[in-house]
């Protein structure tokens, strides 16, 4: 009998001792794991840098990026492939049907960009119009030297060019001479050629390029924000309404969306919404 009270007793310590172990771990655990993004690769400078700051709180938790641009990171969402999409441009009403949710991390200029040698420092959305659609095929037109547009944009499926069109009202009529497939090949080949125009996301623009004013007003974070400068979008993450992103990909939805991201963002190029 005084064995099984010895026994009892020693059975309920460990029992004691294991609940407070629990405790303990629990108490002191941090949230770990890794956070996939994909899309956009406008938003890749806003991304990384968000990234860094992140990462550099939360140790445990890493986060990736796959510039794969706006159409393929949304697919991506709604087949499960990542956490967290980015598009450039706002999900369209078939996109929300399939049970994704956008929400606006920033906003972002697009940058009408050419070569800086190239004497022409404005052009109206009408002129920008004009050229895309081959009514105007000659910089002389325009004020500038007597050479041949050349038109570069970026491929089917691009935030970017979604949003340039839309803006511009020129969808499924550009006569673009190169399709490239991101932003940073955009900006390289009108570096690197006198007559080319292009677009490109104002927080990936560098100095390799000249951006021009659109209708007499420079693309900045001011005039994007007071809506004065007119070839803008939305920077947007995309999300699923019928699955709960993991506690490490939550964690870093709620920093990113929060006015703690706001000066990373600032430096990153883009104006953020908070």
């Amino acid at each position: 009998m005084k064995g099984k009270r010895i026994l009892a007793i020693a059975l309920a310590a460990v029992c004691a001792m294991s609940m407070l172990a629990g405790c303990g771990k629990e108490a002191g655990s941090k949230t770990a794991g890794t956070v996939a993004t994909d899309g956009s690769t406008s938003m890749e400078k806003v991304i990384g840098s968000l990234k860094e700051t992140f990462e550099a709180d939360n140790k445990d938790i890493t986060v990736t990026y796959n510039p794969t641009g706006s159409g393929s990171g949304i697919t991506a969402v709604a087949e499960g492939r990542c956490d967290i999409g980015l598009s450039s441009r706002d999900l369209k009403e078939e996109e929300k049907a399939k049970g994704l949710e956008g929400t606006v991390l920033a906003y972002d200029g697009i940058a009408i960009i050419v070569h800086p040698e190239n004497p022409v420092s404005d052009l109206t959305v009408e002129d920008i119009a004009k050229i895309y659609t081959g009514e105007i095929t000659n910089w002389k037109d325009v004020g500038g030297n007597d050479a041949e547009i050349v038109l570069i944009g970026r491929e089917a499926g691009s935030g970017t060019r979604d949003g340039f069109e839309s803006i511009t009202q020129t969808a499924e009529q550009c006569k673009y001479r190169q399709e490239l497939t991101s932003t940073g090949d955009v900006i390289t080949t009108v570096a690197g050629n006198p007559a080319a125009i292009g677009y490109a996301s104002l927080a990936s623009v560098k100095d390799s390029v000249k951006a021009l004013k659109v209708g007499g007003v420079m693309p900045s974070e001011e005039t994007i924000k007071d809506g004065s400068y007119l070839v803008q979008r939305n920077f947007v993450l995309v999300t699923k309404t019928d699955s709960e992103l993991s506690d490490a990909a939550q964690k870093f939805f709620d920093y990113i969306t929060s006015a703690d991201a706001s000066e990373t963002i600032k430096n990153a190029g883009a104006v953020p919404v908070k």
